[in-house]
This record gives structure tokens, sequence and C-alpha cells, in this order.
């Protein structure tokens, strides 16, 4: 379920896992709730040739040997060790935007307003691609891992690839994922790579939001590259001609770029 709520919508009934998307959504008044639904007896855990439960805790998954080492590395940038001890690979998936105009509940064109405020405003975190309606960035390092990795998503309702899971926002449909009302994701399945690798910019050490994520995967003789925190949604990069960075965060291009030169030369083989 997408935790895209305005403040002034209660929904009836909220699913939560390990929380830590959603009480600091209800704490900020982002997200009101009538019922908090308990799912963990419901959400697949396990890791297994190639398949990997929602409810599994991204502790879990960055130390398992058979997991990619494109997962793993961006399960463990991607938060503290108590963060990755409660989070799940579902909620992770699933992150709302940290655009701090959204999280002030400015009424922005995601929480239905008429005006991104960011890319007049303050915005040197925020998206270098496709940002033209909406200039938030998507802040799942573990999202862009398994876009290389071309992962596919198993939900209560249907199976559909990773990529399909998001979209970008428009004027008639501000939503950022595809799932229905109550839907749940409860796996995630992908093919073993034979390299891959992520690699992370961000303000601090370890446990920042990224900058500038990249996760690159080869098979064979071709890599697949996504990133993450350069657009709304998790992006499947082919080339930087598309990139229209603002003012003040075109700084993410050469970054980026770097990244990818890096990431790439690594997984070459």
């Amino acid at each position: 379920m997408e935790l895209r709520q305005a403040s002034d919508t209660t929904v009836d009934g909220v699913p939560i896992h390990g929380g830590t998307e959603v009480v600091p959504l209800l704490r900020a008044g982002l997200l009101r709730a009538e019922t908090l639904v308990d799912i963990r007896g419901v959400v697949s855990r396990g890791v297994a040739d190639g398949r990997i439960g929602a409810g599994v805790p991204l502790a879990e998954i960055e130390c398992d040997p058979q997991v990619p080492e494109v997962l793993r590395e961006a399960c463990r940038l991607a938060a503290s060790p108590q963060l990755r001890n409660m989070g799940s690979l579902g909620g992770n998936l699933l992150q709302a935007t940290r655009c701090w105009y959204w999280r002030l509940n400015w009424p922005c064109r995601l929480h239905d307003g008429d005006e991104c405020f960011a890319r007049e405003g303050e915005h040197r975190e925020h998206a270098i691609f496709a940002n033209d309606f909406c200039a938030s960035a998507h802040p799942s390092d573990v999202a862009a891992a398994l876009l290389a990795l071309d992962a596919t998503l198993t939900t209560s309702r249907r199976e559909l690839p990773l990529a399909g899971l998001y979209r970008l926002p428009t004027d008639d449909d501000r939503r950022t994922t595809t799932l229905d009302p109550g839907e749940l994701i409860l796996d995630v399945r992908y093919d073993k790579p034979d390299a891959s690798v992520y690699l992370k910019a961000m303000e601090r050490k370890r446990w920042a939001f990224p900058l500038v994520g990249v996760a690159a995967v080869r098979r064979g003789a071709t890599t697949r590259v996504a990133l993450a925190g350069v657009a709304p949604i998790p992006w499947l990069l082919d080339g930087f001609e598309s990139a229209a960075p603002l003012p003040r965060n075109a700084y993410k291009v050469d970054v980026a770029k770097a990244l990818v030169k890096r990431a790439t030369a690594a997984v070459a083989g």
C-alpha cells in the first residue's frame, strides 16, 4: 500500500510491519489511520533460490551470502543498524519521499496542490531526471539495486516487474506507485547475476539517504545500471542526455557519471 496521504485524509486501516516508515508519518500528521493492521503474519519471510520475502529485515539480507552483492550493499548502506533490524524489504521499497516541502505538508503536487515548491525553492537534494512535474527524489537504495537486477514482485493480487511498481506522478494521478488500495508486496524474485555492485554518495559516511546511488549488474556482456536519489522513482539509466538538473543540484550529474564509471568498471570482469 502506498503511503502518500495528505494530513486531512484518514485511512480506515494501514498495514504496518517494521513501522520505520508508518510511525514517523503518523507522528508528523502526514498519515492518519483509524486502525493499524499488523501484517507480519501475512507477508513472506525467508531468503532462498533467488527469492526474498518482503517481510525479511534488511539486516538479514545484507549478511546472507547467497544474495547478490549489489543488494547486500544497498541494504548495508540504507540505514542505521537499529533501523535495518526493524525495516522490511517491502517497506523499504514503499518509502515516501524525503522532500522537505512534502514532509512539512506544504500544498505541493504530491499533496494534490498545483505547485512543486522545490523547483523554485531549495532543491540541492532533489531530482535531476523527470523533475518537471515533481522534483522529489526517491530515497530507496534497495529499490535501485532490485531495478538493476531486473527483479520481479509478487503481490497479494499479481506479479509485475519491479519497474512496474513505480510511476511518475502526473496531474491526473499523483501516485508514485501502481499498487491498489490494500495490495501488499509478498516477495521479490531475481536471477543471479555474474557480477554486481552498489555505490553511494551521501552527506555522511554512512546511514544517510542517497544524494546519488548507483547499482550496476552484469549478466554476460550486458550491464544494467539503476540510480537512486535522482528522480521521483528509482531510475533505470539509459544515458545522461535526458538529465535536467535544477540550478543547485547540477553537481549530481557529475557525481552520477563518476559513480557509474566506477560501478561499470567494477563489474566488467
